[in-house]
């Protein structure tokens, strides 16, 4: 049995996430894998993701990787990273596509007329530093109020449950960038790329027993 088991089904840098777990935790056993077995019976497992929710979705299933993935995420301590956030939910504005239905929602995508108080045109996808509102949580312990992380998006999620909202962000609107509920948490932003404070939720999630 691995401590950690990074999802693999072929969309992301997973690397540089595996880089950051093995920074904060260098004893443990970490894996990125492709297999269900690994997935279903590791300790840990860490979702994340890079690209288009459909390629994502297609991906998942066409790995066979779906069912592990809403076993994990039931069952153990679960974190889901950019679009292993995304995923979580029912439908997705980006391809008009059903997503894993583990939480309640939706994905809707930033409007492409935003424009800040001096008429400025906001570009999206929404990309750089920003600050998150968090609320109390493990997965907070010791990083400020309003810490930056590292995005990446032009989509963000709207759940039905106010109750899962553990943080957000302003990008001319508030937006959803944290949920928990039980054993999982997920993630819009980085925190692979979130220096200090991204690192210091890793390291949260790797001392986390929900």
């Amino acid at each position: 049995m691995v401590d950690v088991a990074i999802v693999d089904y072929g969309m992301g840098n997973l690397r540089s996430v595996e880089q950051a777990l093995r920074k904060v935790a260098p004893t443990a056993e970490i894996v990125v894998t492709d297999d269900a077995d690994t997935i279903v019976n590791a300790k840990r497992v860490v979702f994340p993701g890079q690209g288009a929710m459909p390629d994502c979705m297609r991906e998942l299933d066409a790995r066979g990787l779906r069912d592990a993935v809403l076993l994990a995420a039931r069952s153990r301590p679960f974190l889901g990273i950019c679009i292993g956030l995304q995923m979580l939910f029912e439908h997705s504005a980006e391809g008009d596509v059903a997503g894993l239905g583990i939480l309640h929602g939706k994905v809707v995508r930033f409007a492409s007329n935003m424009h800040d108080a001096q008429g400025n045109k906001l570009k999206v996808p929404h990309m750089g530093w920003n600050q998150v509102h968090h609320v109390q949580h493990p997965l907070w312990n010791g990083i400020d109020q309003d810490a930056r992380f590292y995005f990446v998006h032009s989509y963000y999620v709207q759940p039905q449950d106010a109750s899962l909202v553990q943080a957000t962000s302003q990008y001319l609107q508030s937006f959803v960038c944290a949920v928990a509920k039980d054993n999982l948490f997920a993630v819009q932003f980085h925190p692979e790329k979130s220096q200090a404070a991204g690192l210091k939720l890793l390291q949260n999630f790797m001392q986390w027993n929900p």
